[in-house]
């Protein structure tokens, strides 16, 4: 976002304040390159200090805002003067959900920080035991990551299976299918009823009476947005800060961009690096004065295993997934419709090219003939494209 306000030739003064020790930082890398260690934190960082200071961008590190005053437009910190703004922009993202009475442990971690993944991979020693709590995107990336590195590790899934908020049962059994092959511990539809660390590993209690072992255990139970600020200075809030396309919220000056922001309307807020640059691009051409809109379709990724899955669109609400290729044996793309036959999204398994092709078709207001799409012998370039529209009569 601050990059982009230069980009875009505002001249005047931009602060940047972050509550980390570090400079800004990309996320991705925390589950998968930089817990494994064949990523640094150089190699993450999205500004750092030098390129700050050559962009005239006054970087304020470790430091924690605790107030906005917007009847005088001034942020105060924890430390130091307050300062003033003419806009503001809210990229507070969310902090990790814990697990009611487990507290701090040196046993029991979360990852949301570089701090965190730096600590998590200390623990990730050839033969220990990790116990992931959680079967969605964060506890499935560590669990393939503390496998390739030579742990053993068991996940607890409450629900019946993975990643089930956002993915069909297709994609859910694929995962499934995959961790297990590569030697994960599922527990599936497992309820903990108690976590207790102690000094030599943790021990977790299950609702069917079972008792666990293991060295370490990660909590991986998603985030909530960090919504703090915006609500006690009167920004509207719902599950995130609501703002509109241009990433503005109830007050025209001030933006918010990322895991925190949640476009009103919208089904619900998104999680992902992309929605996040995309998001805060738009937003700070839109304080700029153009007329800069962030909605793209939704985009992320997740590499597990050597497997690098793709999705697009709301996939979760798929009726139907019609297959092209192998993407259940590790080869191919769904294509999610729902009842009506209208395309919601894709998902894809090491299929980059047919995910670039169906990422512009909906992006573009049409989707692929059904019937083509499934046909092995018709090359991708020749599958025809039909209005989204049109299936909505059929």
């Amino acid at each position: 976002m601050a990059r982009t306000l230069r980009r875009e030739g505002f001249a005047g003064p931009v602060v940047l304040i972050g509550n980390e020790p570090h400079c800004p930082y990309e996320r991705p890398p925390l589950s998968k390159a930089f817990l494994h260690g064949a990523a640094d934190a150089a190699s993450m960082t999205l500004l750092s200090a030098p390129e700050a200071a050559g962009l005239a961008i006054d970087l304020h590190r470790n430091q924690r805002v605790v107030s906005i005053d917007r009847t005088h437009r001034l942020v105060r910190c924890a430390d130091g003067p307050a300062l003033p703004y003419a806009t503001l922009f809210l990229t507070t993202g969310g902090t990790v959900r814990t697990l009611p009475g487990v507290g701090v442990h040196p046993r029991i971690h979360t990852l949301r920080t570089q701090d965190d993944a730096t600590r998590l991979r200390a623990a990730l020693q050839p033969g220990s035991r990790l116990l992931v709590l959680g079967g969605g995107w964060i506890g499935l990336e560590v669990a393939a990551t503390a496998r390739a590195m030579g742990v053993a590790v068991t996940l607890l899934e409450a629900s019946d299976r993975l990643c089930a908020r956002s993915m069909p049962p297709v994609v859910s059994d694929f995962l499934h299918r995959l961790h297990t092959e590569k030697g994960v511990a599922l527990r599936m539809g497992v309820a903990l009823t108690g976590l207790r660390p102690h000094a030599s590993g943790v021990t977790a209690v299950t609702a069917d009476g079972a008792t666990l072992h293991a060295d370490h255990a990660l909590i991986g139970i998603g985030i909530t947005p960090d919504t703090g600020l915006a609500a006690d200075c009167g920004l509207a809030v719902a599950d995130g800060i609501l703002v509109d396309a241009h990433g503005r919220t109830s007050d025209p000056s001030i933006f918010a961009a990322g895991d925190v922001a949640r476009q009103a309307g919208a089904p619900h807020r998104l999680e992902s690096w992309a929605n996040a640059q995309n998001g805060a691009i738009a937003a700070a051409r839109a304080a700029l004065g153009q007329d800069a809109r962030h909605d793209e379709l939704p985009w992320f990724w997740s590499d597990q295993h050597g497997a690098n899955l793709q999705v697009i669109g709301h996939p979760a609400a798929a009726a139907r997934a019609i297959a092209r290729g192998s993407p259940a044996a590790g080869a191919g793309c769904w294509l999610m419709l729902d009842a009506r036959g209208r395309a919601l999204g894709a998902v894809a398994v090491n299929a980059p090219r047919e995910l670039r092709t169906l990422r512009k078709m909906l992006s573009g207001g049409m989707q692929p003939d059904p019937g083509a799409w499934a046909d092995p012998t018709r090359p991708l370039a020749q599958v025809p494209a039909i209005p989204l529209a049109a299936t909505l009569a059929a």
